[in-house]
């Protein structure tokens, strides 16, 4: 029994779903035992941030009943009861009767009611009991399929948890957003997404991205005093953060006031939410929807006169037309294309990639360049202090001893290098500066000044110094003085460019390098406003190398994306020397390397040419990473973008990819398509692979579907012209197209051709429609040939029944087995062969229908029974199919280069 609920319900394992079931179950108990949460007007949603904003701290508590302490448990669990999980849309339940409606309430099954309806009417009791059971057994397929899927793709999401911090019971306690409630106290650094909608109560060079919710990139700096209330928006309010927005840097502290759907954000879901980039898959898809539909609003039409005309009888005509548009239209797609997205971020995910967003598979596929940050990546994201050297390049350990004090305090993102410094620290067996010193202040890091500066009392020698370290120029930009051997000197231009040298050697070795500076603050009394005021004048001490190894599988890894035809480009803000020596090392050539300043000059003109030539830009701000992405999708270009950094955000939601990895921040990770469990561009290449599998598999049943569409279209009408009555019942025509899209299902678990995922695969509709008018006319050649058979050799020009029979098995035979000749451009049995589900699907098919044609249920549907004579000629006639569409295939692939 298990092994039956393991097949309906599709991957992953019991064990692996137990996280989702919990989560499930806490969203069906609030939906149960909760009171129908208000939701708030956005009028009354804006006067409240409003009032919020202009109310001092102790007010906000008052108000809120919390305090700098945070919620108790029983305090939270009240307020989760009372104000329901923070989510601005339900969570999917997956709710049978749900998924059935949207599942019946489409044009296709209303049809089938309608000829249903129209069949009762006239006393047909024989049409009405055939298409209900097939109209059943067309759902019941459907919702199987979709039920596998929605299983899988909930199963993989649960595993992709986005936390903050919050203080409870005096505590700071990680945890999912949507357990945020008000009164709640966060504390935001750098990389974090603003969980609810929040007033400020502390704040320190804090600045937020708004851009999801304005358009504008550039992040608003936030504080924490009192408002006055005027404003020309809402997000103009400084000491307000709203849901949705993320911090870019800086420090903060928060009282969460408004919490899911009554947030600013929630208030806007309506209209914002659900709404992302249409992908050139979704537009394939949607082309060929309407090209399909074209096909039958001319189709039916001219079908239903013709027949009225010359059969006399417009009832049937009218049943035999609607017939034929049920027939002409892949309502089977829909199910086809979840079935095999699924599959594919099911598969994915046994090799370490959870996909978010489904069609985000075909796209990975379609990839052509991946633009990717080397550290984790291309590195062993494994940083290691190699050397602390003073100004002339010698061993200091005073130089580590001031990083490790400024690494020690700082409250941002914790990096690789602070992490590094600190292990570091800890094994040259450093005093325990935590005790000498004492932490007053902080200017976190950011993309602008790239350095960070921790102001500490020395307790020892009762003194205020502050401690910089950051990226060497832009340290020593801010320096007026260095010191060496107790000795301090004022800077030169000769001096400047001995330390840029001694930086380009270490770079140009692969090291990474971060410079050490100090101030000694003279006023006691001194108030932190901004910190170009404070961060001057500082004397120079030397710099720290670091080396992050290259892997040892990066080589591989990048000669295998070569061969699936993926170019690699390097887009990070660190040195280019470094840089340049990593991507040698990895076996990746430094073609050219254009810098962020360099890039900053050109307009996108001058740009765009020079990004195609280019695979390594180093020094480069996030706004500098977006507009690459962007420009190279402008030079058609399918770009997957891989970062795991703040600074990699805005060039992840630009990308046609975005890939993250689990340990990456959080604004990254939310606005990545999928998530890397393992940081490794190898990982990254077996996605590739498949994501072409996937599309290989739609591709079949879009050719399969349009081709045979298209060949039906010119056998029925020929039929309808010169036939005295219909070549195929109503009700036949419905059982036939249900037997072939029951076929169709085995698809998503083919074989793909290992030529076929060599290269990126695109969606173009023109293919389609080539494919079509090729090969749609071969399966009428043979339609024709089947009725001249049926008239002249069989003589049932009196006897439709034995001629609609022997079409139906025709034509069911060819159109299932046709899926082995397009399924590769191979030669079919010899060179390729389907997978074994999709061979006895078409075999069980086949010989389903020619059961159906010779069982006791025969008469039910119209059907006769045909001369044994009838088999070979059918078997010949398959044979004749096969070997003309290969012929057609060959010819196909040497017209066009590709098949």
């Amino acid at each position: 029994m298990s092994k039956f609920f393991y097949y309906i319900l599709g991957e992953p394992l019991l064990s692996e779903k137990l996280e989702e079931y919990k989560r499930k179950l806490k969203d069906f108990e609030f939906s149960k035992k909760n009171p129908k949460i208000p939701v708030k007007k956005q009028e009354e949603i804006i006067d409240n941030i409003l009032n919020f904003s202009q109310q001092s701290k102790d007010e906000i508590f008052i108000n809120l009943e919390t305090d700098s302490y945070g919620l108790s448990q029983y305090e939270v669990k009240k307020r989760q009861f009372r104000y329901g999980l923070n989510q601005v849309q339900e969570t999917e339940t997956g709710n049978f009767f749900i998924r059935l409606f949207k599942i019946i309430v489409n044009p296709l099954v209303i049809l089938f009611f309608l000829i249903i309806l129209v069949s009762y009417l006239i006393q047909d009791y024989k049409s009405v009991t055939t298409i209900t059971l097939m109209l059943i057994i067309s759902v019941v397929l459907r919702y199987v399929q979709e039920t596998k899927a929605y299983n899988s793709a909930m199963a993989l999401k649960s595993k992709i948890i986005t936390t903050c911090t919050v203080i409870r019971q005096g505590k700071e306690k990680e945890i999912d957003l949507r357990d945020v409630v008000p009164g709640d106290i966060v504390k935001l650094s750098a990389g974090d997404i603003i969980p609810a909608d929040l007033r400020l109560i502390e704040a320190r060079d804090l600045y937020i991205d708004q851009s999801f919710l304005t358009g504008e990139s550039i992040p608003v700096e936030k504080n924490a005093e009192v408002g006055s209330g005027e404003i020309s928006s809402i997000v103009d309010l400084r000491n307000v953060c709203l849901m949705g927005s993320s911090v870019s840097s800086g420090y903060g502290k928060g009282v969460v006031f408004q919490t899911g759907k009554n947030t600013y954000f929630g208030g806007l879901a309506k209209n914002i939410l659900g709404r992302r980039a249409i992908t050139s898959f979704d537009m394939g898809i949607d082309r060929f929807t309407w090209l399909m539909i074209i096909f039958m609003s001319v189709m039916v039409p001219t079908v239903f006169v013709i027949n009225g005309l010359t059969k006399g009888d417009w009832f049937e005509a009218f049943l035999f037309g609607v017939s034929i548009a049920v027939g002409l239209t892949p309502h089977m797609l829909p199910a086809i294309i979840t079935f095999n997205l699924s599959k594919g971020a099911v598969l994915m995910a046994r090799k370490k990639v959870i996909v978010k967003l489904l069609n985000s598979i075909q796209n990975l596929g379609a990839m052509t360049v991946i633009c990717t940050d080397k550290t984790g990546t291309i590195t062993l994201n494994k940083v290691t202090v190699i050397h602390s050297l003073n100004v002339d390049g010698k061993e200091d350990q005073r130089v580590l001893e001031w990083a490790f004090i400024n690494s020690l305090f700082q409250t941002g993102f914790k990096n690789l290098l602070d992490t590094a410094i600190v292990d570091e620290a800890k094994k040259r067996k450093m005093r325990d500066v935590s005790r000498e010193y004492e932490k007053i202040d902080e200017i976190p890091f950011d993309f602008r000044r790239k350095r960070l500066s921790i102001i500490v009392r020395d307790k020892k020698n009762d003194r205020i110094i502050l401690i910089c370290k950051g990226a060497v120029e832009e340290v020593l930009e801010i320096c007026r003085q260095y010191q060496i051997n107790q000795k301090k000197s004022v800077i030169t231009s000769q001096f400047k460019e001995k330390i840029k040298k001694l930086n380009r050697s270490h770079a140009s070795q692969g090291y990474r390098t971060i410079a050490v500076a100090v101030k000694e603050i003279k006023d006691n009394n001194f108030r932190l406003e901004k910190s170009e005021k404070i961060e001057k004048d500082l004397c120079f001490l030397g710099i720290i190398t670091l080396l992050d190894p290259p892997k040892e599988s990066a080589r591989e890894a990048i000669k295998k994306l070569n061969d699936l035809g993926v170019e690699i480009k390097i887009l990070t803000g660190d040195n280019d020397l470094v840089t340049k020596k990593i991507a040698t090392d990895v076996g990746l050539k430094a073609n050219n390397i254009l810098l962020g300043d360099q890039i900053k000059k050109m307009t996108d003109d001058q740009l765009r040419p020079l990004i195609e030539k280019t695979n390594i830009f180093a020094k480069l701000s996030p706004d500098d990473k977006k507009r690459i992405v962007r420009l190279l999708k402008a030079n058609n270009q399918i770009v997957g973008f891989l970062g795991d950094g703040i600074n990699d955000a805005p060039a992840l939601r630009e990308a046609d990819v975005g890939i993250s990895v689990d340990s990456a921040v959080d604004i990254a990770k939310e606005s990545a398509d999928m998530i890397l469990l393992e940081t490794s561009l190898s990982v990254l290449g077996e996605g590739v692979v498949e994501g072409r599998k996937v599309f290989g598999n739609i591709v079949k049943y879009i050719r399969m579907g349009a081709s045979s569409n298209f060949g039906n279209m010119f056998s029925v009408l020929g039929a309808s012209i010169f036939l005295p009555f219909l070549p195929m019942k109503s009700s036949q025509i419905l059982v036939n197209n249900l037997l072939y899209d029951i076929s169709q299902t085995a698809i998503p678990l083919d074989n793909v051709d290992q030529e076929f995922i060599k290269r990126p695969r695109r969606w173009q509709i023109k293919d389609i429609a080539r494919f079509m008018i090729f090969f749609g006319p071969v399966s009428s050649i043979f339609d024709y040939v089947t009725y001249f058979v049926m008239l002249y050799v069989f003589n049932t020009w009196s006897n439709q029944a034995m001629f609609q029979t022997g079409w139906f098995i025709e034509s069911l035979a060819t159109q299932t087995l046709i899926v082995h000749v397009i399924r590769s451009d191979k030669i079919p049995f010899i060179q390729t062969r389907a997978s074994l589900p999709l061979t006895l699907m078409t075999i069980f098919v086949v010989s389903l229908g020619v059961f159906l044609v010779n069982s006791p249920f025969a008469s039910f549907f119209g059907f006769a029974k045909l001369p044994l004579s009838y088999w070979p000629i059918l078997i010949l006639i398959l044979l004749s199919y096969i070997t003309l569409a290969q012929m057609v295939k060959v010819f196909y692939k040497k017209r066009f280069g590709y098949y």
